[in-house]
Order: structure tokens, then C-alpha cells, then sequence
């Protein structure tokens, strides 16, 4: 078994039975909830924003150990961060997963959240950081989800989700082929 392939599992499975910031942030000043109708997973993101940083983020739902892993993975990427970097960090995120950067993705996403995903992916003065700049970490095993399309939905889910919670959304995010 390869070291990548071994990581892969290890991680995936540690964050799935064990995630991390799992649970409702009573304290939110904002929430989305999202659903991928395909396998059943469902998430809602809890972000406490203050000023233009994320100074909590939890999220709960519950779902296959992909989408589940994704989301406690996405939590710990983002706390502390700016709002702007997390918004490089979700288009370096979906890049990993799908290939594609945000403005070409091919699966459609109903909601306030579309396939394009360049609105909510730029700042509030429509900028863009570069997002082949931001570094992964850990967020890096999920590469290989890219060469199955099913479970590349289970994967950015929580993403598409936190990008609503960002914009203030509350309609829920709908993933579908």
C-alpha cells in the first residue's frame, strides 16, 4: 500500500470516527446547512465571525465517513483564519478535489450555492487571492477523491455549506449530480 493511499485512510478514518469541532456553536453569528441527496449526508456549519476572522467554526449533520472527515478537517483548517483566506482556502480545496478551478466546475449545485462558484469564492471587493498559493496540510489526502465523482460531492459539501454560512445564506445547500 502506498504511503499517500495509507495516509488517505488513516486520516479519513481517524476525522470520521473522531471528528473534530463537531457540534452546534451556540455562540454562531452564522449557519448553513447543506445536503447531498445522492447518498444522504447532511451538514450545518456554525461560524462565529468576528470582524473579518473566523474565530470559531464547528459543524454537526451526519453522513459517510468522506463528508464527515472533510468537514472536521475543514474546521481545524480554518479557526483563526481570515475570511478571505478561507475563501482561497475552499478554491485550493475544490481544485484538489475536482481538477478544476471554482469558475469550471461540471457538477451542478442547487441553492444559493452554484456550480460556478466565483461569487462566493472572491472577496468583498471582487478580488481573488491566487488559490494554487495556499498550502493544504492535512487537507492534501483528499486528492485522490478526484477519480471518484460520487464521493468527490460527499467531500465539498461542507465547503459549498460553509460558503453560504459565510455569505450570510441560509438557504440550504443542495449537491446533486
Amino acid at each position: 500500500m502506498s504511503e499517500l493511499r495509507e495516509l488517505y485512510q488513516t486520516t479519513i478514518l481517524d476525522h470520521s470516527r473522531q471528528p473534530k469541532n463537531f457540534g452546534k456553536l451556540d455562540e454562531c453569528t452564522h449557519k448553513a446547512e447543506g445536503y447531498n441527496p445522492l447518498c444522504g449526508d447532511r451538514v450545518t456549519v456554525y461560524l462565529e465571525i468576528d470582524g473579518d476572522h473566523v474565530k470559531d467554526i464547528r459543524f454537526d449533520g451526519a453522513g459517510c465517513a468522506i463528508s464527515t472527515a472533510s468537514a472536521s478537517l475543514m474546521t481545524e483548517a480554518l479557526k483563526g483564519r481570515t475570511i478571505e483566506e478561507a475563501r482561497t482556502l475552499f478554491r485550493r480545496v475544490h481544485e484538489t478535489m475536482t481538477g478544476q478551478a471554482t469558475g469550471e466546475a461540471t457538477g451542478q449545485v442547487t441553492g444559493q450555492v452554484t456550480g460556478d462558484g466565483d461569487a462566493a469564492a472572491s472577496g468583498a471587493d471582487g478580488a481573488t487571492a491566487p488559490a494554487a498559493d495556499v498550502e493544504l496540510g492535512k487537507l492534501a489526502v483528499f486528492e485522490g477523491v478526484r477519480q471518484y465523482p460520487l464521493r468527490v460531492k460527499c467531500a465539498t459539501l461542507a465547503w459549498h455549506t460553509l460558503n453560504n454560512a459565510i455569505d450570510g445564506k441560509r438557504d440550504e445547500v443542495v449537491v446533486t449530480e
